[in-house]
């Protein structure tokens, strides 16, 4: 008979891989949309006298229509081609109308998610708290892949991820004092804050976003102001190393721009599963 722990990380796994589903619908959707809304409104404030109103799209476009399709050739994916993970590996990775390729992400998204979803399970067990930690984890997993696309943090996510780590400490669902998570907000957001308006003064550029505030602030709220020291150095150092390497190799974006948002939820997700403690002991402080 398998251990309490391994059904409750099994079952939390599998609702990972059906979240790690959504979560790439998300990814993708959720920045077109944004931009729909900014050309919408765009238009609006754009709109003088009694010109027409923009047109507006026949198709609805939000997160749950149209169903999704290959861009290629348009195939509208049918349920059983939409198995977490399982689908892609019958499929060869390739789409069932034209045989394009499908992007490895997508069943990394899925099986990334499954594995946190899974950790928690396993630490936590199958209750409120476990589920509560998986959320945090779905959230920072859908935000690293959002702004390493589009350096992007929306939000839609941010925001509701800030509140929601501080309701979680008021209401006692998460070992994280209020009073912790509440500095853990003030403190992650204004460090951030003033790194940036500091850069500015002196180069005239802007170093980061308004997204990466909202975010290290969010990462306070759940994880208290003690893990914000441990949070920003990881995340710096992973960053510093990765954007050397593709600087190195000639893979820079347009811009030359390295988002930030990926390495502070790598490492939020680091401090959440082994603790904030165990960062600094990784880079010797």
């Amino acid at each position: 008979m398998p251990s309490p722990e391994v059904v409750d990380a099994a079952l939390l796994g599998l609702l990972g891989l059906l979240v790690g589903s959504f979560l790439n619908v998300v990814i993708h959707r959720l920045p077109k949309m944004m931009e729909q809304r900014w050309a919408a409104e765009c238009a609006e404030f754009s709109r003088a006298g009694d010109a027409p109103a923009p047109e507006v799209p026949a198709e609805r476009f939000n997160l749950l229509v149209p169903r999704s399709r290959c861009p290629h050739c348009g195939h509208q994916i049918r349920w059983f081609e939409n198995i977490p993970a399982i689908s892609y590996a019958v499929l060869r990775g390739r789409c069932h109308g034209c045989a394009a390729p499908i992007s490895l992400r997508y069943p990394a998204v899925e099986l990334i998610c499954a594995a946190l979803f899974a950790w928690c399970g396993w630490h936590w067990g199958l209750d409120w708290e476990a589920l509560i930690w998986s959320g945090f984890a779905a959230a920072l997993l859908t935000l690293a892949c959002i702004d390493w696309d589009t350096t992007l943090l929306p939000d839609d996510i941010t925001l509701p991820l800030l509140w929601a780590g501080l309701c979680a400490a008021g209401l006692g669902l998460i070992d994280t004092l209020l009073t912790s998570s509440l500095w853990g907000a003030v403190a992650g957001y204004l460090s951030l804050w003033l790194v940036y308006w500091a850069f500015k003064l002196v180069t005239g550029k802007e170093g980061m976003g308004y997204g990466d505030f909202k975010l290290f602030a969010a990462l306070g709220a759940w994880l208290g102001w003690q893990a914000l020291i441990p949070v920003i150095l990881m995340a710096s150092v992973i960053g510093a190393v990765v954007g050397i390497a593709i600087k190195v190799f000639g893979s820079l974006r347009e811009g030359g721009y390295v988002p930030f948002g990926p390495f502070l939820a790598l490492a939020g997700l680091t401090a959440m599963v082994f603790g904030a403690s165990s960062i600094l002991a990784v880079i010797g402080l």
